[in-house]
C-alpha cells in the first residue's frame, strides 16, 4: 500500500502546477538534459510494449526453421530471427512488455512490504524494532541472487516465481532506509503533538509520518526498476525465469548466447534492449530524484554554487571614498520559474571604520539578502546580483574572484548569523572550530592557533574558557554558542563584522551582554559593525547610524539619536511606535495595518502607500527618490513627517 500511495503522489506533484509561480516538478524534470533524454527514451519503449498486441509483427511464438538466423534487414524480419526462425522484432517487443511488467510488480510488492516494516520498526522502536531488522538482518546475511537462485530453486522455475525471488531479495534495501527516516521523525515535535492530540498510532504512522517518507520511498523505486529488471533477466538468462516459448529479454539473451560468433544478433538485439531499458530507467530516476530535493526546486535543477552569480549590464563607478564598504545601487534578484522577486531593489550605504550602523525593518523587507549579498552569499540558483557595486579595501567584490572571495570571507569581513548553529559544525568541538578559522587566514602552527583561540575565548568572556575550548557545540548554552561565534569573527581582525540578529534567540540579560561585548570589541579593535535587527532598542544601544529598509530598498538612514528622536518616513514612525518604552504605560502601542507589497509585483511609486495615512495621489507614481533630509540623513518620501531641517 505505501508504494502505490508513493507512485500516486509522485504522479500528483509530477504533473500539477506549482501556483507560487515556480515551473511544474515535470518542468523541472525535462530541465535536466539526461532525465529528459531518459524520459523520452523510456516513453517511445513503453509506448511500443503498449502498442505491441495492435502492430503488425508475427507471433512470437511460432517457429520457422526454413527461416532461421536471418540476418537484421531481411525483408519481413526487420531485426532477423533466432534459430528456430521466430522473428526477433515481434519476440523483443513482447519480452520488453513482460520484463517491464515484472520488473514493476517486484518493485511494488518489494517497496509496500518493505517500506511497511520499516515504517513500523522505525515508529514502534524497542523489541518490536530489534525483532524485525533481525529478520531483515537475517536476510540481508545471503548473497542477495544466491538467496533468489535459492526461492526459485524450492519455489520451482517460472516468471511468477522469479517475480517473487527477487521482490524477497530486494525488500531489505526499502526496510533499511525507511526505518532510518523514520526513527528521526517519530521523535520530531509534529508526531508528539499528534499524539497528544489523541490520534492513534495507526493514523500517526499512515498520515503524519508516511507522507515525510513518501519522497525516500519514491527515490528508491525509481533507482530500483532498473536494477530489478536486470536481476529477473539473470533469472531467466540462467533458465529459472520466463520458461519457452513464452519470452523476456534475459531469455532471449541466454538463448543466443551459443550463437553469439556464427549470429551475433541473436544475443545483441535484447542486450541492446536491455542497456537502453535500464539507462533510461536509472536517468528518469535520478531526475525524480533531484525534483524531490526541496533544495532543487528554485527553478534549475543544480546545487547553489560557491558564489553568487553576478549579471550586471553596467558597473557604477569606483567611489572616492575611505569607507571600510561602499555599496551602490546593489539589485539582488530571485529568479523562480517565471517570476523575478526583487529582494534588493537599489541599496546605497557605507560604512566607515569604527562605525557600527543599524539595518532595521520588517521581516522580507531584504537586510538579510543585502547583507549576504556583500560577499556572495545568496544561494545560486535562484539567487542573482542584476546590479550595483560593493566596494571593500577598495575593490569591487562582485567582480572578484573565487580565490579572493574565500580570503575575504572571515579574514577582512566577518559574519555572524542569528542561530549560530548555522555556523558551528556539531561533530567538531568549538576549540577546533575556532582554530580553523585562524588557519584559514594565518600560516601559523597549531598550537599558536590554540594560543590565540583560547586568548578570544577569554575576550568573549566565556568562562572556563580552557575547558570549554573541548566542548562540543551541543554542551553550551545559546549564549555561550553566540559567543564561540563572534570569537570565529574576530579571530583575524576583520575590518568589517556583519552581525544579522545575533541576539533575536537570546533572553534579555543574554541579549545585553552580547551587545555591549560586540560593542565593547568594535571600539577595541576598530572594526566596522553592519548590524541587522527588528529592534530599535538595540539601535539606540549600539549604533552610531540607522538605516530603515522596506520592500528591498532603504526609506530612510541618518544618525539613530536623530531618527529615533524625529523620523521623517511614515514607516519609520510606526517602526517606532512599536516599540515599548519603560515608565511610559499611558503609552499606546501602534501596529502596521496591511502587510508589504509582494517583491516580484511592487506596485509603481512608493511601496508603502497602501499602508501610509499621509499617502497622496503624487505617491503612486513614479520612482521616488531618496533625498536629503537635514544634516547626514536622507528620506524617500514626497511627504515626510517632519519638515527638512
Amino acid at each position: 500500500m505505501a508504494g502505490m500511495l508513493a507512485v500516486g503522489a509522485t504522479l500528483t506533484r509530477l504533473f500539477a502546477r506549482d501556483r507560487g509561480g515556480r515551473p511544474s516538478p515535470f518542468a523541472l524534470l525535462v530541465a535536466n538534459p539526461l532525465s529528459a533524454f531518459g524520459l523520452a527514451l523510456l516513453t517511445v519503449i513503453v509506448v511500443l510494449v503498449i502498442a505491441t498486441p495492435f502492430l503488425p509483427v508475427p507471433d512470437p511464438d511460432i517457429t520457422d526453421p526454413a527461416n532461421r538466423l536471418l540476418r537484421p534487414g531481411t525483408d519481413g524480419h526487420l531485426l532477423g530471427t533466432d534459430h528456430l526462425g521466430r522473428d526477433l522484432l515481434s519476440r523483443m517487443l513482447w519480452g520488453t512488455r513482460v520484463s517491464i511488467l515484472v520488473g514493476l510488480s517486484a518493485t511494488l510488492i518489494a517497496a509496500t512490504i518493505g517500506s511497511l516494516i520499516g515504517l513500523v520498526a522505525g515508529y514502534a522502536g524497542g523489541r518490536t524494532d530489534s525483532l524485525l531488522m533481525r529478520g531483515i538482518d537475517l536476510v540481508m546475511a545471503f548473497p542477495y541472487i544466491l538467496l533468489a537462485l535459492a526461492i526459485v530453486a524450492v519455489l520451482g522455475p517460472g516468471l511468477l516465481n522469479a517475480l517473487y525471488a527477487i521482490a524477497v531479495v530486494n525488500i531489505p534495501f526499502f526496510a533499511r532506509n525507511i526505518r532510518g527516516i523514520t526513527l528521526g521523525l517519530s521523535r520530531r515535535e509534529f508526531v508528539d503533538a499528534a499524539r497528544l492530540s489523541g490520534a492513534s498510532h495507526a493514523e500517526i504512522l499512515f498520515l503524519e509520518v508516511l507522507p515525510n517518507v513518501l519522497p525516500t520511498i519514491v527515490v528508491t523505486m525509481s533507482t530500483t526498476v532498473g536494477w530489478m529488471i536486470l536481476e529477473t533477466a539473470g533469472l531467466s538468462f540462467l533458465g529459472l525465469g520466463a520458461q519457452p516459448p513464452q519470452a523476456d529479454l534475459g531469455s532471449m539473451l541466454g538463448e543466443g548466447r551459443k550463437l553469439l560468433f556464427t549470429a551475433p544478433h541473436v544475443s545483441v538485439v535484447p542486450g541492446l534492449m536491455i542497456f537502453a531499458l535500464v539507462m533510461c530507467i536509472n536517468l528518469v530516476g535520478d531526475g525524480v530524484r533531484d525534483v524531490l530535493d526541496p533544495r532543487l526546486k528554485s527553478g534549475a535543477l543544480a546545487a547553489p554554487g560557491a558564489a553568487t552569480r553576478v549579471a550586471r549590464e553596467t558597473v557604477p563607478p569606483a567611489p572616492s571614498t575611505d569607507a571600510v564598504l561602499s555599496v551602490e545601487g546593489l539589485r539582488t534578484e530571485f529568479h523562480v520559474g517565471s517570476r523575478v522577486y526583487k529582494a534588493v531593489g537599489g541599496v546605497d550605504l557605507d560604512l566607515a571604520p569604527g562605525e557600527c550602523l543599524g539595518l532595521v525593518g520588517e521581516s522580507g523587507s531584504g537586510k538579510s539578502v543585502t547583507a549576504l549579498s556583500l560577499l556572495r552569499l545568496v544561494p545560486t540558483p535562484p539567487g542573482v546580483i542584476a546590479g550595483g557595486r560593493v566596494t571593500i579595501e577598495g575593490a569591487d567584490q562582485l567582480a572578484a574572484t573565487p580565490e579572493a572571495l574565500r580570503r575575504l570571507r572571515g579574514g577582512r569581513v566577518a559574519y555572524v548569523f542569528q542561530d549560530p548553529l548555522t555556523t558551528l559544525h556539531p561533530l567538531f568541538t568549538v576549540g577546533d572550530q575556532i582554530v580553523e578559522a585562524i588557519r584559514a587566514h594565518q600560516p601559523i602552527s597549531r598550537a599558536e592557533a590554540e594560543a590565540q583561540a583560547l586568548t578570544l575565548l577569554e575576550k568573549v568572556r566565556i568562562p572556563s574558557a580552557k575547558a570549554r575550548f573541548s566542548a562540543y557545540p551541543h554542551e553550551l548554552s545559546g549564549g555561550m554558542r553566540q559567543r564561540v561565534c563572534i570569537a570565529m569573527a574576530l579571530a583575524n581582525d576583520p575590518d568589517l563584522i556583519v552581525a544579522d540578529e545575533p541576539t533575536t534567540a537570546l533572553d534579555v540579560t543574554v541579549q545585553a551582554q552580547v551587545l555591549k561585548l560586540l560593542r565593547d570589541l568594535s571600539r577595541e579593535r576598530g572594526s566596522a559593525v553592519l548590524f541587522i535587527t527588528h529592534d530599535f532598542g538595540v539601535v539606540s544601544e549600539l549604533c552610531d547610524r540607522v538605516a530603515v529598509m522596506y520592500a528591498g530598498r532603504i526609506v530612510e538612514i541618518g544618525p539613530s539619536g536623530d531618527v529615533l528622536d524625529a523620523p521623517g518616513h511614515p514607516y519609520t514612525g510606526k517602526l517606532i511606535d512599536c516599540v515599548p518604552v519603560l515608565g511610559r504605560p499611558e503609552r499606546r502601542m501602534e501596529a502596521i495595518d496591511g502587510l508589504p507589497p509582494s517583491v516580484d509585483r511592487l506596485p509603481a511609486g512608493c511601496a508603502f502607500a497602501d499602508r501610509c495615512d499621509r499617502v497622496q495621489e503624487d505617491c503612486r507614481h513614479g520612482d521616488i527618490p531618496l533625498d536629503p533630509f537635514g544634516p547626514g540623513r536622507a528620506v524617500r518620501c514626497l511627504h515626510p513627517l517632519q519638515e527638512v531641517s
